[in-house]
């Protein structure tokens, strides 16, 4: 029996597909006086999904660096995120993600 020899398929050199939205984006949380740690741990609980240790990493970083990326997704989840965040009036940004 003969091998049989497949086509090499074309790579693809040009994307024609605008991935703006979908590229990644993140919302960073800056320090502020105003909120106890708890309720940043909270709401960065709640906005995220995250667990109660890693907002409170997050939270921790914002307080000691002044600023923290506490979430890097899609630009509508981000905005999301950062809507739920802003509910205490907590200080975000979104931006793209610099790899």
């Amino acid at each position: 029996m003969a091998t049989q020899v497949l086509p090499t398929p074309d790579l693809l050199t040009e994307c024609d597909v605008d991935v703006g939205d979908a590229a990644p984006w993140d919302v960073t949380l800056y320090n502020d006086a105003h909120h106890t740690v708890q309720e940043v741990v909270l709401q960065v609980q709640k906005a995220t999904g995250l667990s109660v240790q890693r907002a409170f990493e997050i939270t921790m970083t914002v307080h000691t660096e002044g600023q923290a990326v506490c979430f890097t997704g899609a630009l509508p989840k981000c905005e999301s995120v950062a809507a739920i965040l802003r509910e205490i009036d907590l200080t975000v940004t979104i931006d793209p993600s610099v790899p």
